[in-house]
């Protein structure tokens, strides 16, 4: 397993960290497997989506917000559960398959940190099961 950190720079932000996951997966000349990418933070995500065209990102977060404003009735003390939210819908984790040392991407996907209550830094773990 290795841990990676990301350093968040805005409130939200999405990072791609694809070339730091296939650094690893080189780095330990693993083959073929699948490969964890986890975060163990409540208000992150880890995500798969477009790398081309840098306004998907961008479209993504301003639909999040608009869905679940940060300023809204919650309950939560600390003023972050809009943050909670996404998080928990985007999700803590993706599974990627490994093959021929590559990770299995399309054309245009991309592996994703999501920042929902930044700036931070901010923990990644990637961990591969060899097939």
């Amino acid at each position: 397993m290795k841990e990676i950190s990301v350093e968040t720079h805005s409130r939200v932000e999405m990072i791609d960290i694809t070339a730091a996951v296939q650094k690893f997966i080189r780095e330990e000349k693993i083959e073929e497997g699948i490969c964890l990418v986890y975060t163990p933070h409540t208000t992150a995500a880890i995500t798969i989506n477009e790398n081309a065209d840098p306004d998907v990102p961008i479209d993504i977060l301003a639909a999040l917000d608009k869905a679940f404003p940060f300023t809204a009735n919650y309950r939560h003390a600390e003023g972050n559960s809009a943050a909670h939210v996404k998080s928990s819908l985007v999700g803590a984790s993706e599974l990627v398959i490994i093959e021929n040392g590559r990770l299995v991407l399309g054309t245009w996907q991309s592996i994703f940190f999501c920042e929902f209550d930044g700036s931070r830094s901010r923990k990644v773990f990637i961990s591969i099961i060899a097939g």
